[in-house]
C-alpha cells in the first residue's frame, strides 16, 4: 500500500484531484483514469514509476 499512496500523492500535487484508492487483492494493481486502464501491474508485472503515470493525466 506504501506504493499505491505514494503515486496517489503525487497525483493530487500533479492535477489537485484526488485519487481513489481502491483495495484489491492477488497483487492487482490497476490506474484508470474516466475508466481507461492507462496502466496494469498484472500485465507489466511490476509497479509503475510515477512518472509513467503523470505524463497520461
Amino acid at each position: 500500500m506504501p506504493q499505491a499512496t505514494s503515486l496517489a500523492a503525487a497525483i493530487m500535487e500533479k492535477t489537485g484531484s484526488e485519487p481513489e484508492l481502491v483495495r484489491g487483492d492477488k497483487g492487482i494493481f490497476d490506474v484508470t483514469v474516466d475508466g481507461r486502464l492507462i496502466f496494469s501491474k498484472h500485465e507489466t508485472g511490476r509497479f509503475p514509476e510515477h512518472e509513467e503515470v503523470l505524463e497520461q493525466l
